[in-house]
């Protein structure tokens, strides 16, 4: 955390010497923040922050290219006569545990053009998606969803993300 606000300090001292308050000049001054405490790593330790960037990098750089290929999927669909989508609801084994794990699996899945997350199993093992599109079959397409997006969450999340949530003995409420 205490990188963190030296990463954000330096990007503010910069946007101050630039004499400019931009967005754009706030980020270079970010990146060369995040590069100048990179750079003293041995004598500040290593930042927290610093271990799962780029996974969430690359969880936000797959999740768009997705977006806009499955947006121009179902666009054609839409625009085009005929009818070539097989459609299906596919039972999805969890490997993520944490709920912030889950959650951002299935809105990332809801927010994808062409799938719906319907719901997660009481026993927090599968995650129900509606597919308009079941191209390989249902066992490839669960493979393909958890080789890609499962994946990339679990290395973006960390170790919090696979750990099993503690069970209430609490009766749930009704």
């Amino acid at each position: 955390m205490k990188n963190l606000l030296l990463t954000l300090v330096l990007a503010l001292v910069w946007t101050a010497v630039q004499g400019a308050f931009t967005l754009a000049n706030f980020a270079v001054g970010f990146v060369l923040g995040y590069l100048v405490l990179r750079l003293l790593r041995p004598l500040l330790g290593e930042a927290s922050y610093d271990r799962r960037i780029w996974y969430k990098v690359s969880l936000v750089g797959f999740f768009l290219k997705e977006l806009i290929s499955s947006s121009v999927r179902v666009a054609i669909e839409v625009i085009t006569p005929g009818y070539r989508m097989r459609a299906g609801i596919l039972a999805v084994p969890l490997s993520v545990r944490s709920d912030l794990g889950i959650t951002l699996f299935a809105n990332l899945i809801s927010l994808t053009p062409g799938t719906l997350s319907l719901d997660v199993s009481e026993d927090r093992e599968y995650l129900y998606i509606h597919a308009m599109y079941i191209d390989q079959g249902e066992e490839e397409d669960i493979l393909h969803l958890k080789r890609t997006l499962e994946r990339r969450i679990i290395l973006a999340l960390g170790a919090e993300s696979t750990e099993t949530p503690p069970v209430s003995d609490a009766a749930p409420a009704s």
